[in-house]
């Protein structure tokens, strides 16, 4: 057993586990963390200064709040940066270790009291801040200017240094692009529960199964939830990018595009439909903007099909105009087409459609940078061509392979 650590190579590699992992973030991001700290600190000092007035002797600064502001300014979107996650932490953890050092004589077991009872705070009332483990500490082992101060050390400097730092935070992330408090970006629409489940347990991973991987992990992770998420999901399409190539919506869909308008007759809509052999038909205003989409179960909806012996007669009568000025009966377009329709960029990537078509979606309108229709794409044209990006793929492999 010795001898295996004393091995050279063994060692070598062992010493290696220590080696840092590269920052991934360019000089401008570091840049802005660096003039982030240093206008968040000393905002709060002097902010602070001129609330207590230049006579005071209560302390200008807590030391926690610099490793407050590493997280703050550097890591904006951690959970463990939030507004709640500092103000509760470091308020908790200073009345903890303010109380600590009150009523336990032993200054080693009153600050490990402290620095115990600072994390069960912390869990408990989910604001998990590393720093506010040293707020905690420093109510006890702060000298004598600071115990001295007893429960005001929890308002001066904890409080008044805290909700300040979180206001510049607040400020300067913002405006130099970071959103703060940040939220994960929002879900897209769901579609029908008959759709999603079929298409979630066939494309990729489910949000309970990265719930159950959590779980199990059963660890604080200093990135939210959303973003691990996200991340995941961008890294999945990534790689089906690289394996497929670069094929745009522009590159496969149909650009000669029948559309109607919101006033468009049904009798004629349909006709179109017929006529060109088509499903659903793209509704758009006269800017050419996609408005909504009208198909052949809008029509059928509508009709209020129940028996099949009985279909073109209540097709037909759907389609006659009624000459009513009061009739219920929908006579153009824009009474029956689905409103909310999903639309994709033209230079968007195919495999970002994937989720949407395998969830029930048929048709979706492409738009240009303008958001102009300028075509349409189906399921049909979706499957075409990654059936063709994987036999350019097999093909690369073929001919390396030779």
């Amino acid at each position: 057993m010795y001898s295996k650590w004393f091995n050279p190579q063994t060692l070598i590699a062992w010493l290696l586990t220590f080696r840092p992992a590269p920052v991934k973030v360019d000089a401008k991001e570091r840049l802005r963390a660096c003039l982030g700290m240093l206008t968040g600190i000393f905002i709060t000092g002097v902010a602070t200064r001129l609330l207590l007035g230049p006579s005071s002797a209560l302390p200008m600064l807590a030391a926690p709040v610099g490793a407050s502001s590493v997280l703050l300014f550097a890591l904006p979107s951690s959970p463990l940066a939030q507004p709640w996650s500092i103000i509760g932490g470091n308020i908790a953890s200073a009345l903890i270790g303010v109380t600590c050092a009150l009523f336990i004589p032993n200054p080693m077991l009153a600050a490990a009291v402290a620095g115990a009872g600072a994390i069960i705070a912390m869990f408990a009332l989910r604001c998990v801040h590393p720093p506010s483990g040293a707020v905690g500490l420093m109510a006890v082992l702060g000298g004598p200017a600071i115990t001295g101060l007893g429960y005001q050390y929890v308002l001066v400097p904890v409080a008044i240094n805290t909700i300040l730092l979180v206001a510049v935070a607040l400020v300067y992330n913002n405006v130099t692009g970071r959103r703060y408090p940040y939220a994960a970006p929002a879900a897209p629409a769901k579609l029908p529960e008959r759709t999603e489940a079929r298409a979630s347990d066939r494309l990729g991973f489910k949000p309970e199964d990265l719930d159950q991987v959590l779980k199990q992990y059963n660890q604080v992770l200093d990135v939210s939830r959303g973003d691990l998420e996200s991340l995941l999901q961008q890294t999945e399409m990534h790689a089906y990018r690289r394996r497929f190539g670069e094929i745009l919506c522009r590159d496969i869909m149909t650009a000669n595009v029948v559309a109607v308008e919101f006033g468009t007759s049904l009798a004629e809509a349909w006709s179109l439909l017929r006529k060109n052999h088509l499903n659903a038909l793209p509704v758009v205003n006269r800017g050419r903007r996609v408005i909504g989409i009208v198909s052949l179960s809008d029509f059928m909806q509508h009709a209020d099909l129940e028996i099949f012996d009985t279909i073109r007669d209540k097709l037909r009568r759907l389609l006659q105009p009624s000459f009513e000025s009061h009739s219920e009966k929908p006579e153009v377009v824009g009474q029956i087409m689905t409103p909310s329709v999903y639309t994709a960029a033209h230079d968007m990537h195919i495999v970002e459609l994937v989720p949407l078509l395998s969830q029930g979606l048929h048709h979706i309108p492409v738009v240009d940078a303008q958001q102009h229709l300028s075509g349409m794409l189906t399921q049909s044209d979706l499957i075409t061509a990654l059936y063709r990006g994987r036999l350019d793929d097999s093909s690369v492999r073929t001919l390396g392979a030779a």
